[in-house]
């Protein structure tokens, strides 16, 4: 018999026998032990775990943006709004993150290099599916995951779905706005191209916003979105360019001449451009 003494103290349960505990509500045992560094360099493990939890907020900000996408479907914004702003927030929590793996310096990171070998987040499968479904779709670049074909048919299935953004554009005609005929039914596997009709419906959003509050707010949570996007990005390119200058990636891309480019991707071109008009 157990001696209730034993059992707690200042009323924490103590005994956990026969009752989940928080390692084994989180599995912790699991991503605890999910570190494996291949060097004998001390800093390789920052550069593991820096990549991991960034892993964990895509799944998190990937669990939020199907949401999002199906409520915009279904006409539901208040959900969806509060869904955007987490993602957002994320995305903030994601540029701060590079403030840790850019405390990395140039000799500690070519230590460890070798020992990466091809391996490069150019093959995160979660964070080519954000972008996809955010709207920068390549259908390129799918030959990179041919090896895992779970996650190349996630992608593949994401090439051929409509964009979040692609949803909020079928809502704006189907709240009235006259939306070119061509842009709704355009094929979904490519990239977002900016749309002058479309430029329009948001311009008259804007112009009216107490008649159009709910697209008006939703608009603003996607600009917040794309906002913050643009940091992660802008933080990424820096901080590699921190750590090894203009060497080329581990992946093979051209590092920070290739991450500069991404920096010019527009998702949403409509919400930016017409600030101009107003």
């Amino acid at each position: 018999m157990s001696d209730p003494k034993a059992d707690a103290w200042h009323g924490a349960k103590l005994d956990f026998t026969d009752a989940m505990s928080y390692g084994d509500y989180l599995g912790l045992d699991q991503i605890l032990h999910a570190q494996h560094p291949r060097s004998p360099n001390h800093n390789e493990l920052l550069f593991i775990i820096q990549h991991q939890t960034s892993e964990l907020w895509l799944k998190l900000m990937l669990h939020e943006l199907h949401a999002v996408r199906g409520h915009v479907k279904a006409g539901e914004l208040p959900p969806a709004f509060k869904m955007l702003a987490r993602v957002a927030r994320i995305m903030d929590q994601l540029v701060h993150a590079w403030d840790v793996l850019a405390t990395m310096t140039p000799p500690e990171y070519t230590a460890i290099r070798p020992f990466l070998g091809a391996s490069s987040g150019f093959q995160s499968h979660q964070y080519r599916e954000l972008e996809f479904i955010l709207g920068n779709k390549n259908a390129t670049v799918l030959a990179v995951h041919t090896p895992v074909p779970d996650a190349h048919a996630i992608l593949e299935r994401e090439l051929h779905t409509p964009s979040v953004y692609d949803e909020a554009i079928l809502l704006l005609a189907r709240s009235g706005f006259a939306i070119d005929p061509a842009r709704l039914a355009i094929d979904p596997t490519l990239p977002t191209v900016a749309d002058e009709s479309v430029k329009q419906a948001w311009l008259a959003v804007y112009q009216q916003p107490d008649k159009y509050w709910a697209l008006y707010e939703l608009a603003e949570k996607l600009v917040d979105l794309e906002t913050a996007f643009r940091f992660w990005r802008f933080r990424h390119v820096t901080t590699v360019e921190r750590i090894i200058g203009f060497k080329t990636g581990t992946g093979g891309t051209a590092g920070v001449s290739y991450l500069r480019k991404m920096l010019d991707v527009v998702l949403f071109p409509e919400l930016f451009s017409l600030r101009t008009a107003l």
